[in-house]
């Protein structure tokens, strides 16, 4: 009997190992959450538990160095990941569409979600302290699993209907942008930062 796994889902794992770098994006980060005024009024609308520029910036590649930076990093990284993903885009190079930084507070989460309108999403993870919210990836099939039995306990990996991936400062995860995600609720003292962006 043979047995084969099909239907795999990719999720690139990497690090940026650039310290000065990481150090003038939290910086960064933290600036932008003392001076943008409209992203949090979006925050305190949206009782968003911290503060993000999601709403509120568009333009951080080309209004700070060190986004820049970052961007041209990550654009080498998404082409590794359409060449490991074996994605036809015909001949294009995938196009940092947007890109945006995330402080959550202790409580904070974030409810599952998709990115539309995008073939590739990602996080870089700045300052993580202990007990910050995993994030978690869910089983693209579980809407259609109405009647399975649930996996058991010492099943491998790559059989769980939700891989938690518990984040570390440095640590750049990418993925395909219809993969349902979630950040699981944080119970750390101190603030989370990451910066998130999306590639069409």
């Amino acid at each position: 009997m043979t047995i084969r796994n099909m239907f795999p889902t990719p999720l690139w794992d990497g690090k940026l190992v650039d310290e000065t770098l990481l150090a003038e994006l939290v910086t960064s980060v933290r600036d932008l959450s003392n001076v943008d005024l409209a992203g949090r009024r979006w925050c305190k609308q949206h009782r968003y538990r911290g503060y993000t520029s999601y709403a509120s910036l568009d333009d951080l590649p080309k209004r700070d160095p060190a986004f820049g930076a970052l961007a041209r990093w990550l654009v080498r990284r998404s082409v590794e990941f359409v060449a490991a993903a074996h994605l036809d885009l015909a001949g294009r190079s995938p196009r940092l569409d947007s890109l945006w930084v995330n402080i959550l507070k202790s409580g904070g989460s974030h409810s599952g979600h998709i990115h539309p309108h995008s073939i590739i999403s990602g996080t870089l993870y700045l300052e993580v302290p202990a007990g910050a919210g995993a994030i978690r990836f869910e089983d693209p099939r579980l809407p259609m699993l109405m009647h399975a039995p649930p996996r058991r306990s010492d099943a491998p990996p790559d059989t769980a209907n939700f891989v938690y991936v518990d984040p570390v400062p440095g640590q750049v995860l990418l993925w395909e942008s219809w993969l349902r995600h979630e950040v699981m609720p944080s119970a750390a003292r101190a603030d989370r930062l990451s910066v998130s962006f999306n590639f069409s």
